[in-house]
């Protein structure tokens, strides 16, 4: 046993405060569905962009880094980076039209977008797919890594003197019955608050887990004798401090010497396709699912764009560094330790004194609960919105469902702790689920823009990949970056070919469309001749000035900061001097659009 009772005492704390804004919140979240799952539309950007980040920062996200940096360095993290550049797409280009569509849930933009049976058929189907098995499926793998956690702190773990038990013939080990209490706590305090306790709650969480991690990453650089140390430590391996990879001919691989050596097809697949062309929860191209909630909730369009991009920038630019740096340290300590993951809690459980310990247990506490209530309220939402009330019981009061709203975000809880029981590592889903959405990008990007994209087009994409996964899979036994561009191409056609085959959504499904959102541009010609009296966007020029100088921004500003932790001063302040200009350009071009004077 690692923890001492004053851990207990810091946890127990964390854990009182967390349910003592809930039960605050509570009585704002019983009003009505949208006070439930969309705070009224009532969120400040900077509580919105903090919980985005918040739910990204799961239980497993510093174990990922620590192994990605193990492996192939700090370029490594390039396989996750790389989602910056669909990310400020949606900042600049689709954040002030989700807030404008006054919707729910992004499923329920088929309702808006699309008409026919085809279109209903789709809503409830994303509504299951997506909100239900897929959510389940990233729960479970938030799970896990807790699990993980608690084996490294608490090994040999017991509950009344048995380390698993059998329920209708499931196991369950002691380690995820702890995680299932630590479920049932985030159960009871999303479900009292839904998404304002959510919120709120993550801000707190997410100050937490960022103030641990720090404190980790300056405790765990002073035990290997600081930077100085770190680097002469790790002089033999030095690749593993390189920013970028080498690019060559041949497959993405680790060379001998350990460095990541990225393949032209896996330069194209990573920045080239990958941001743009898959779904994946936290990074849909356009926005969607959890994200699109926050930007749905958000005060109005401003407060959308700005929760939009603090997001991106503390996602990609400031929270990376302290799990870089703990990751490096780890190597230090456990060059020989086969669980690379692992090493970032043994840094926790071998480094940090009585108090501080619990306040890192705390931290990952903080972490996992944040990503779970996320993940909860974002699958429930769903559930009835876009099933329960259109499907299987339209026309009750809004009490009603926000109480079928609190009885299903348990069940769901409940479901996703079953299915983490069949899994013992799904480290690869993440490129199954990549790849098997391949395609599907570019209709979620085009059809804000493009009138012509059908109810027909979306179902066409989300199904073309898996008529030929299995067979570039096990048939041909290509690698995750080849499948996915034959996938993207595949499925393009697809899509394409059906939207062309098929009706056009309903004029006057168009019409209330563009009425209600007006994205304006060459796409949506037809539609506004007919409607003079609706002004569309304009200012996209100024808005791809922004979007580019965005991602120059953060990707600069997270350079920059890693120059002066690793004392290349010169560099780390030149790169973070065009990072400021960048940021000049971006505020320069967004007054220019007119982004004060949004419609409220």
């Amino acid at each position: 046993m690692y923890i001492h009772y004053i851990d207990w005492m810091v946890i127990g704390a964390f854990l009182l405060i967390s349910i003592g804004i809930s039960i605050y919140m509570s009585k704002r979240a019983s009003r009505s569905t949208s006070d439930f799952f969309l705070t009224g539309r009532n969120l400040p950007w900077y509580i919105a962009g903090t919980s985005m980040v918040a739910t990204t920062f799961a239980a497993d996200t510093p174990l990922a880094v620590t192994e990605l940096v193990a492996q192939s360095g700090i370029s490594g993290n390039w396989l996750w980076w790389n989602m910056l550049f669909g990310g400020m797409l949606t900042v600049f280009f689709f954040a002030r039209l989700w807030r404008r569509a006054n919707i729910m849930t992004d499923a329920e933009f088929v309702s808006i977008r699309y008409s026919g049976m085809e279109a209903r058929f789709l809503r409830g189907f994303r509504a299951i797919y997506i909100g239900l098995f897929m959510n389940a499926i990233v729960m479970a793998w938030v799970n896990l890594a807790m699990v993980k956690i608690l084996q490294v702190m608490f090994p040999g773990l017991s509950l009344f003197g048995v380390q698993e038990i059998q329920v209708l013939g499931i196991t369950f080990s002691a380690h995820l019955l702890a995680v299932g209490g630590m479920m049932a706590f985030v159960a009871l305090y999303t479900a009292l608050s839904g998404l304002w306790g959510v919120s709120i709650t993550d801000t707190f969480q997410f100050i937490i887990a960022m103030g641990g991690s720090i404190i980790l990453a300056f405790v765990a650089l002073n035990h290997v004798g600081g930077v100085a140390g770190l680097q002469e430590q790790l002089a033999d391996v030095g690749w593993v401090f390189d920013f970028f990879p080498v690019v060559e001919g041949g497959e993405a691989s680790v060379s001998a010497t350990g460095m990541l050596k990225m393949s032209v097809v896996a330069l194209v697949a990573y920045l080239g396709v990958q941001w743009w062309a898959s779904w994946y929860p936290g990074a849909e191209p356009g926005g969607g699912g959890y994200v699109a909630q926050r930007m749905m909730s958000a005060k109005d369009e401003k407060h959308s764009l700005l929760a939009t991009l603090w997001f991106q920038v503390a996602h990609f630019a400031i929270r990376p560094w302290p799990w870089i740096i703990v990751a490096l340290a780890a190597l230090v300590m456990y060059p020989n330790e086969a669980d690379k993951g692992a090493t970032y809690v043994m840094v926790i459980r071998d480094l940090l004194p009585t108090g501080l310990l619990g306040l890192l247990m705390a931290a990952f506490f903080a972490a996992y609960m944040s990503t779970m209530a996320s993940q909860t309220v974002w699958g429930t939402s769903y559930v009835i919105n876009d099933l329960f009330r259109p499907f299987i019981r339209p026309g009750a009061n809004e009490r009603y469902y926000v109480k079928v709203s609190r009885i299903t975000t348990v069940l769901l809880m409940v479901f996703s702790l079953i299915v983490t029981t069949q899994f013992n590592m799904i480290s690869d889903a993440w490129r199954f689920i990549l790849a098997c959405s391949g395609g599907i990008g570019l209709v979620l990007l085009l059809r804000w823009f493009w009138w012509r994209i059908n109810a027909w087009s979306e179902i066409a994409a989300m199904i073309a990949p898996y008529a030929i996964y299995p067979i570039l899979v096990y048939r041909y036994g290509l690698n995750y970056e080849t499948i996915l561009i034959i996938i993207v191409v595949w499925s393009s056609l697809v899509w394409l070919i059906t939207t062309f085959l098929t009706k056009p959504t309903e004029t006057k499904t168009l019409q209330d469309f563009y009425e209600r959102v007006h994205p304006g541009g060459a796409g949506w010609k037809n539609i506004a001749a007919q409607m003079p009296h609706v002004k569309g966007d304009t200012g996209y020029r100024s808005l791809f000035i922004s979007y580019v100088s965005g991602c120059i921004m953060v990707l600069f500003s997270l350079f920059g900061t890693g120059k002066l932790i690793f004392a290349d001063y010169l560099s780390g302040m030149l790169y973070l001097g065009i990072a400021a200009i960048a940021a000049v350009v971006v505020y320069i071009q967004l007054q220019k659009t007119g982004w004060e004077a949004v419609v409220k």
